[in-house]
């Protein structure tokens, strides 16, 4: 049977890149996917034994994030499965480190997943699960990426309080932390950035988004049925060894 079978999924962020990769991986385990992001083109398409339904969506758009959750409920009655991946990653040092780059970072990365989190759980039933998208970031400081670092931290602090917060409900909570990853967005640096993140990736390469999803996917079944509160990084051992 497909681990998903018969949920309603959520992915915030869920257009291209690991974002794409979750939600394709999740309807190919049966799930209806509803996938948003700002660049998305509406319409559904079926994937294995599943569906994705794309959603054009602005997360740190308060309102509008509140009433794509309305509409959601209306549609589906539910939300069984959560995934927030939207996010900003950009290179910003102490003295370069702006107001609007602060909130900028802060709006999506944390802001719009504390709300989709709790709009979600308003009309998600006991058992649910929550898989929250942060990163290796939130512990090893990386040079010039300090805000970003911050928001996967409070990423990975919202995780451990909503876990306890919502066990009484079964709904558990989890963070997949991606290492460098082989995305669109990494491709858009150079050769010599590339190289030297990969040199310090004990597996010797970057990850792909499909492992990322993979991932996602143990955190979102019932295979990790007594896994809450937990980080499961995906980073080759970058930030292990």
């Amino acid at each position: 049977m497909s681990r998903l079978s018969g949920k309603i999924a959520v992915v915030i962020g869920g257009h291209g890149g690991i974002g794409g990769a979750i939600a394709e991986r999740f309807a190919a385990e049966g799930a209806t996917v509803y996938a948003t992001s700002r660049r998305a083109e509406e319409g559904e398409v079926e994937v294995g034994a599943g569906r994705v339904r794309a959603r054009r969506l602005d997360a740190a758009d308060l309102t509008a994030l509140a009433a794509f959750f309305d509409a959601a409920s209306r549609e589906a009655g539910r939300v069984d499965v959560l995934a927030v991946n939207a996010g900003v990653s950009e290179f910003a040092p102490l003295d370069q480190v702006s107001e609007d780059h602060f909130d900028r970072t802060f709006d999506l990365n944390v802001r719009a997943l504390l709300f989709a989190a709790k709009a979600a759980t308003a009309i998600m039933p006991d058992g649910g699960s929550i898989v929250l998208v942060g990163s290796i970031a939130d512990a090893i400081g990386t040079r010039g990426y300090g805000v970003y670092g911050a928001t996967k931290a409070a990423v990975r602090s919202f995780a451990r309080t909503w876990a306890n917060e919502l066990a009484p409900r079964n709904i558990r909570v989890n963070v997949v932390a991606p290492g460098p990853t082989d995305t669109a967005m990494m491709a858009a640096v150079s050769d010599e950035v590339r190289e030297t993140l990969t040199k310090l990736i004990p597996l010797g390469r970057m990850a792909r988004a499909d492992e990322v999803a993979s991932a996602a996917l143990f955190l979102a079944s019932d295979e990790s049925s007594f896994v809450t509160g937990a980080e499961l990084p995906v980073d080759g051992g970058m930030a292990q060894v």
